[in-house]
């Protein structure tokens, strides 16, 4: 008689499902992701886990032989006093079985993310994976599903025009500035932060004709390394204010838990400046405190006013999202079954 394999779930919220404001409550810093799969490996239900959480999605992948216990469980664990019971039911989604493996491949792919198929989210991934084996919230199920899960997006990207055009958050920032200012000639630009956001940010900058990049960033040497890789001027992270009298863009990417930039600093610069100032903050949670845009001329633009300009790139790649999808559910009629239990698989039960 075959093992019953413990079967895959999902639990997540995404950009789709909440705002910023609500996926800064969920967001899972870095250096805390193997403490808290530690912590979600421990709960009732739950036998292996791995924690994804990034500026767009907060997501755990888990595997249980009860399903309800495990569900009961890591919503209790999530809400605490964030949200009530109710709040969490409208912005929450789950997945179970093969629904739950045709969403994490169509996440590893881009096809689920605010930028189609965008580059960071293969590597967050692969990050997030990591972390959890080294964590111990991994087993057989989890290794056996993440492994195969890589080798199709990969697939996906060589073999698809999926990664045509604009493929990640920093490439639309860009043409947000680029927008908002009529062109990046002559332009001097921030950059606050030296992660990946802030690299691809920085590059897509240079691409675009930005002379004036400026980089700043709590780890001096990330700055350095990233200002001598785009041609940028590093400035030290508490010397940093005191330029915003000279930048036309601020672009903040960093993992601070706390708002980097307020409002009472900003009257002090424009109080000099007596321009317009414009910051889009990239950070989950946010960096630049909201109300920062009630002074008078400047403007705040946080991660959800990407969604708006990727409207049109998703309308114009529906048909190659749709050929990357046909291309999952051709793996999964090959691998579904030995990947999630002995029940075979019907690929008709696949979300549209």
């Amino acid at each position: 008689m075959m093992e019953t394999l413990p079967q895959m779930h999902c639990l997540g919220l995404n950009y789709r499902t909440s705002s910023v404001a609500v996926r800064e409550c969920f967001a899972v810093p870095r250096y805390k992701l193997a403490a808290v799969n530690e912590e979600l490996k421990m709960l009732p239900g739950v036998e292996e886990n791995v924690l994804l959480s990034t500026c767009n999605r907060t997501e755990i992948y888990y595997w249980a032989h009860d399903g309800e216990q495990a569900l009961e469980t890591l919503c209790t664990y999530f809400l605490k006093d964030k949200l009530n019971t109710h709040t969490i039911k409208d912005i929450f989604y789950h997945h179970e079985g093969e629904e739950a493996l045709f969403h994490l491949a169509r996440v590893a792919a881009g096809l689920d993310s605010m930028v189609l198929g965008e580059t960071e989210i293969f590597g967050q991934l692969k990050e997030a994976y990591r972390m959890a084996q080294e964590a111990g919230s991994t087993a057989s199920s989890s290794n056996r599903v993440f492994q195969q899960i890589f080798g199709i997006a990969k697939k996906i990207r060589t073999e698809s025009r999926i990664t045509f055009g604009p493929t990640s958050v920093g490439a639309v920032a860009v043409q947000m500035a680029h927008g908002i200012l009529g062109g990046l000639n002559g332009a001097h630009v921030l950059v606050v932060g030296a992660g990946e956001v802030a690299r691809t940010t920085a590059q897509s900058l240079r691409s675009r004709g930005a002379e004036g990049i400026f980089v700043a960033n709590r780890s001096y040497e990330r700055a350095v390394q990233l200002a001598e890789q785009i041609g940028g001027k590093v400035i030290r992270f508490t010397e940093w204010i005191p330029y915003l009298e000279k930048i036309d863009i601020v672009i903040v990417s960093t993992a601070s838990p706390a708002y980097v930039v307020s409002p009472p600093v900003l009257q002090k610069v424009q109080q000099k400046r007596r321009r317009p100032l414009f910051l889009i903050d990239l950070s989950v949670p946010r960096n630049v405190d909201p109300s920062c845009a009630n002074l008078a001329q400047v403007h705040v633009f946080d991660i959800d006013a990407m969604e708006k300009m990727t409207e049109e790139t998703h309308r114009l790649r529906a048909a190659e999202v749709a050929d990357c999808e046909r291309m999952i559910r051709a793996w999964m009629e090959e691998n579904a079954r030995n990947l999630l239990s002995s029940r075979p698989f019907y690929a008709e039960k696949l979300p549209v």
